[in-house]
């Protein structure tokens, strides 16, 4: 009998409008996703026993009280959501202590570098959305993808490449978790476009937007496809 599709859980915010692209990205792989949101009413034990990997998505800026700091008077953030904060930040931590493959999308990378102890610029100017708000288009720039990383061996190649960009916060080498390694930098402004864990099999942050399929090079479908592979396997492992 074939093996059944691999669950890959997917977060979001309150209503979950925002998952439909990662969800769709992770369909394509031959996954299954199961949306998480806030009012999903699921533990981070659940998520381990029902999932074989994890997608962090973009939306709300994190609460700079996660990371030990205010909102800053002269910044105007996206509308924050501590909800989706508290169950993200616990399903990761989760996550992170079973080993299970994680991916990080935008304000996904972000929240993995401060479940794992990093901060965020809580503002960067050049990175985030051009035209009016309501058409949401994106800015692009180029990055470096550092060979001999995770990333450069999941996409298939490191070097130079352009991406879309849709966040106005970040981290920089400053910010950045010690037990993570950076491995894509904005070549504009040294901005980290990745992150990656030595000490993990598969987890995997980017700054840019994948999902956005028709933005970026096709090679970077390779991330959601190496995550379905690994939530295959490890499903494959917990029923054996």
């Amino acid at each position: 009998m074939a093996d059944r599709r691999p669950v890959v859980a997917v977060t979001g915010g309150a209503g979950g409008l925002e998952i439909e692209g990662y969800a769709e990205g992770v369909a394509r792989a031959g996954g299954e996703p199961w949306a998480l949101t806030p009012d999903s009413d699921v533990s981070p034990e659940d998520v381990l026993r029902g999932a074989g990997a994890l997608v962090l998505t973009g939306g709300e800026d994190v609460h700079p009280s996660r990371y030990g700091e205010q909102p800053r008077a002269d910044v105007e953030y996206m509308p924050f959501d501590t909800a989706r904060d508290d169950m993200e930040l616990s399903i990761t931590r989760a996550a992170l202590e079973a080993d299970m493959p994680i991916y990080g999308i935008c304000r996904g990378m972000q929240l993995l570098n401060v479940a794992m102890g990093g901060k965020l610029v809580q503002h960067m100017d050049g990175h985030d959305v051009v035209g009016p708000e309501d058409d949401w288009k994106p800015s692009y720039h180029h990055i470096y993808i550092s060979p001999g990383s995770k990333l450069a061996a999941v996409v298939g190649s490191g070097g130079f490449v352009r991406v879309n960009s849709l966040h106005h916060q970040g981290v920089r080498e400053a910010q950045k978790s010690p037990r993570l390694l950076a491995s894509a930098y904005s070549l504009e402004d040294g901005v980290i476009e990745a992150l990656e864990s030595p000490s993990h099999r598969w987890v995997i942050g980017v700054q840019f937007h994948p999902e956005r399929r028709m933005e970026l090079p096709p090679h970077f479908e390779r991330l959601f496809q190496s995550l379905a592979e690994r939530a295959a396997e490890r499903q494959r492992f917990l029923r054996s």
